[in-house]
């Protein structure tokens, strides 16, 4: 048996939380793991596992996966759940140390790195010329490729489901619904949307609820896509669309403020001066509704603040967010109030963003070719990795989502908040 076969044999019988319902094809053909499973994880070389080898866990397996040395057949929700069967290796020294004559080789075996990795950098400071960098990284991929997953809404951001059998379209129409809803929303006011993507909320609000809607956007393929939109509805008399730095808004103000999917992007250090610049743009009495992605505490130490980071060294930072950071929800809050804006609502979402997700996925699926086409299959195979994997974290709890509802309260206490909420 080569040394790669017995590396990958050692691996599931001694690492695993009981059998793993998989099917593994060794580089020399050995068949491991569960034969008559309907989902194969092939090694294709080498390479493949020297990834895993050089970088334990989902750094390496995403990198074996898109660089083409590891295919998936079969169904990558099956893959992505293999996640929870997995023990540490670095938490079993006796595993590490009888895998290491086995591993040492491979050490030495130092595979091509794919593309995307070039994208990768420390985290660093959110300076206004690094986040559009990051921004452009992440967003301007295409809209044609965008639109294959996202579908007729071009909404990057959790729906809202009212049932399992809500079409996707239908449940982003819901979920800016729900915002307009939170936000109190009346014809004349005046909306300011943090990171309006393709403009899919601001036109929402405008249609819908009468509003003028400014939307900010650091996409300069987003801010394209936004404005023929906005032409087309006949809609460019009530919105404006701007490529613009939220630090860059000068002294306008604003009835509403929405921020959807767009605080991942701030950093932690640049809170204060997000929500400073929040409470100032937003009239006494105005409200505004922050909807992101939270990290869990749960699982910290004693003593020790949660991990609020994207971990620099993962896959997600490395090859989809560079520079992203997440924040605990409890730590978020607590800084929206110290810098002058008053918590009122926080809502959970989710197992809405996990089908949102699934959804997305099965889009993706759906028009591979074509996605291929757009933007080559490795970074076609960073996206299928990383909103499957994504799906399965908010559905285990270890992804959070939240709009957290909040105030500008005028000096008298006006707040603008009903007796009770009228939103479901």
């Amino acid at each position: 048996m080569k040394k790669t076969t017995r590396l990958l044999s050692t691996v599931l019988e001694r690492a695993t939380d009981g059998p793993i319902k998989l099917r593994f094809v060794a580089p020399d053909g050995t068949v491991l793991g569960d034969p008559g499973a309907n989902t194969t994880i092939r090694f294709r070389n080498d390479d493949a596992v020297a990834h895993l080898v050089r970088s334990p866990g989902e750094l390496g397996f995403g990198r074996a996966y898109v660089s083409g040395s590891l295919d998936i057949e079969g169904s990558i929700w099956d893959v992505v759940a293999m996640k929870q069967r997995l023990r540490p290796l670095s938490e079993q020294p006796l595993i590490l140390a009888e895998l290491a004559p086995i591993a040492g080789p491979l050490l030495l075996h130092r595979p091509p790195i794919p593309p995307e990795e070039n994208q990768h950098h420390p985290l660093r400071p959110h300076t206004k010329r690094a986040d559009a960098a990051d921004i452009r990284h992440h967003y301007d991929v295409g809209n044609d490729f965008h639109r294959l997953f996202l579908g007729e809404s071009m909404t990057y951001s959790c729906a809202v489901f009212g049932s399992e059998t809500t079409s996707l379209d239908d449940a982003q129409c819901a979920k800016h619904e729900l915002v307009c809803s939170k936000l109190g929303l009346q014809a004349g006011m005046r909306l300011l949307d943090i990171g309006c993507g393709w403009g899919s909320m601001v036109m929402h609000a405008a249609t819908v609820h009468g509003v003028e809607a400014v939307g900010i956007t650091l996409s300069e393929q987003q801010a394209a896509l936004a404005r023929e939109r906005v032409a087309a509805a006949g809609l460019e008399s009530k919105i404006d669309i701007r490529i613009l730095d939220y630090r860059d808004l000068g002294d306008e103000t604003f009835d509403a403020i929405s921020s959807i999917g767009m605080l991942e992007h701030v950093g932690r250090a640049n809170l204060p001066e997000y929500f400073t610049t929040v409470r100032d743009r937003l009239r006494p009495g105005g409200r505004v509704l922050n909807h992101q992605i939270a990290r869990t505490a749960l699982g910290s130490k004693p003593g020790r603040s949660p991990r609020t980071k994207v971990h620099s060294r993962g896959f997600v930072h490395r090859y989809v967010f560079p520079n992203g950071e997440l924040h605990e929800v409890g730590d978020l809050i607590g800084t929206m109030q110290r810098f002058g804006l008053e918590a009122r609502h926080m809502e959970s979402l989710r197992e809405h963003y996990a089908m949102t997700l699934r959804h997305w996925v099965e889009n993706l699926e759906g028009s591979w070719d074509e996605a291929v086409e757009l933007v080559g299959e490795g970074r076609a195979r960073v996206w299928h990795l990383y909103m499957a994997a994504s799906s399965h974290m908010f559905s285990s709890g270890e992804l959070q989502i939240h709009q957290v509802l909040a105030t500008h309260s005028a000096e008298d206490g006006t707040s603008s908040m009903p007796l009770r909420p009228t939103w479901s």
